[in-house]
């Protein structure tokens, strides 16, 4: 009986420990099976992510944290796993996050009509077919001069000067003795009529010397056009020959605008093209016309040719020497249907310019490097002659972040391009050293002939000049090149640096838009 009732009460402490096991397993086997996921999940997203710090791209890290040389947070640069079978091997891969954080932006590109933008600064002149001289036909001495200075408008017909003449007073005696032998010699009285009408006598003048019978030694000089004068060269009292010039007087009515064209923008512009043109002087008001001329000779100094616009002149507005300047919509139909990118998707990298496309269908976002032949610059943006297709897409914002990420990583960037054979050549090796001048400029074309003047010295592999911090970044071969050379080159064209100082009749030579000196 005793033992019976041991082994009951074993058996049911069994029964307990057993029951327990299996409530242990069903409670809490799941949910540690659940958390081994959860873990292994959360390893696997960390391990996916490589953070860096934006100041040191050279820290990596496979987590989260602080950079170690700056403590600042660190940031997701690119997904490492993950990947698609279809990105090439030199693509960069960047995660959506680090594309947020750089503020990458891409455009998709298409054929255009391509529209250049080009600006002209020039003045108001003289239209010179209606300038004329008003000259003396007879040799004498101005008794009077009624036109007496500069800017008088006199109209057609007006008396300006008296001249005394002999040799007039003499012809008019030859023409009343001539008209006493009229019956016998009429021929006689006939060349002296015309003596006189060379003189630039009329009609009645000489009908009242033969009514008179008298003669007078002041003839007039008459005004044989309307407007304004614009030089007077004589004085009351001067003694003149005959074609003597007395003054030069112009029709305002219609008036040349004159403008200088640099040779890079005379292939975008000829004879017909439209123009509108404002002034300083009338604020608000904008004139139009159509170029009836381009110079075919170049000023050897400036570089420029003068371009002209004729334009009426109704109530007087434009006045000789005002100063101008004239946007011209030049449509460049040597390049129509061509594609166009916005200037700030290209990379330039000394004579080779390079943009990034995205590549499409991938899971995470990938740019492959691609060299351009870029054609006309336009108003914020290039032709593009090769290199790219219709309907790609590129970075046209955040692009040296992502050339920044390939140098990183040893692949294809601005610094490092591939050679003839495929092999990559670290440029930063081979261009030597790395400078900045402070230059004086105030524009895009500053911009443009700062860059180009620097470019063109032999051993000089880049040269980027920003409009608002005024300084030229330089990358040359400082055993080709020296940075005295570079900046005296640029002083040469008309801006000033922090090591030299243009001269002042080059700079004023510079266009009204270019002009940056206080």
């Amino acid at each position: 009986m005793a033992k019976k009732i041991i082994l009951n009460k074993y058996l049911k402490y069994i029964l307990i420990l057993i029951a327990g096991l299996f409530l242990g397993w069903v409670f809490f086997g799941n949910s540690s099976h659940n958390h081994d996921d959860t873990s292994h999940s959360h390893s696997h997203t960390d391990e996916d992510v490589v953070w860096t710090c934006s100041m040191h791209p050279q820290i990596r890290s496979d987590k989260p944290g602080l950079c170690p040389l700056c403590a600042m947070d660190l940031t997701p640069l690119r997904s490492s796993g993950g990947g698609d079978d279809l990105v090439h091997p030199d693509a960069i891969q960047i995660s959506q996050d680090a594309i947020a954080l750089a503020n990458i932006q891409t455009t998709t590109v298409s054929r255009q009509q391509p529209v250049k933008d080009i600006l002209l600064y020039g003045t108001i002149q003289v239209d010179e077919r209606l300038t004329q001289s008003q000259t003396s036909h007879i040799n004498g001495r101005i008794e009077k001069l009624l036109v007496n200075f500069t800017g008088e408008t006199v109209r057609e017909g007006q008396t300006i000067a008296l001249v005394y003449s002999p040799d007039l007073m003499n012809a008019q005696q030859e023409l009343i003795e001539a008209s006493k032998m009229e019956s016998i010699q009429p021929a006689l009285l006939q060349a002296a009529k015309e003596k006189l009408k060379l003189w630039k006598v009329t009609d009645e003048q000489i009908d009242e010397f033969l009514k008179s019978g008298t003669t007078s030694p002041v003839v007039e000089i008459k005004a044989n056009t309307n407007g304004v004068v614009v030089s007077k060269n004589v004085s009351q009292g001067d003694y003149i020959n005959q074609g003597s010039s007395l003054m030069d007087v112009a029709n305002l009515s219609q008036v040349w605008a004159m403008f200088d064209a640099y040779e890079v923008d005379l292939p975008f512009l000829k004879v017909g093209d439209k123009i509108e043109f404002t002034l300083q002087a009338v604020p608000g008001k904008i004139f139009s016309g159509q170029i009836s001329f381009i110079d075919p000779l170049l000023d050897k100094d400036s570089r420029t040719t003068k371009v002209r616009v004729v334009t009426s002149n109704q109530g007087m507005q434009l006045k000789p020497e005002m100063y101008a300047s004239a946007k011209v919509a030049a449509s460049l139909r040597q390049f129509d249907n061509e594609i166009v990118i916005p200037k700030s998707a290209v990379l330039w990298t000394g004579k080779r310019s390079i943009v990034y496309v995205k590549q499409p269908d991938t899971d995470i976002p990938a740019f492959m490097l691609r060299e351009v032949d870029l054609g006309p610059a336009l108003d914020g943006a290039y032709v593009v002659l090769s290199g790219i297709e219709d309907g790609e897409e590129l970075a046209t914002n955040g692009a040296f972040t992502i050339d920044a990420t390939a140098q990183l990583e040893g692949k294809r960037s601005m610094m490092n391009m591939n050679d003839d054979d495929g092999n990559i050549i670290d440029q930063s090796k081979t261009k030597g050293t790395h400078a900045m001048l402070n230059v004086g400029g105030s524009c895009e074309m500053c911009k443009d002939r700062i860059e180009k003047t620097a470019r063109g010295i032999n051993g000089v592999h880049a040269a980027v000049w920003d409009l608002k911090s005024k300084e030229l970044h330089l990358d040359f071969d400082d055993k080709k090149a020296t940075l005295q050379e570079i900046s005296k080159a640029i002083a040469a064209v008309g801006h000033d640096t922090n090591l030299h100082k243009a001269e002042d009749s080059v700079y004023q030579s510079l266009p009204a838009c270019c002009l940056y000196r206080d």
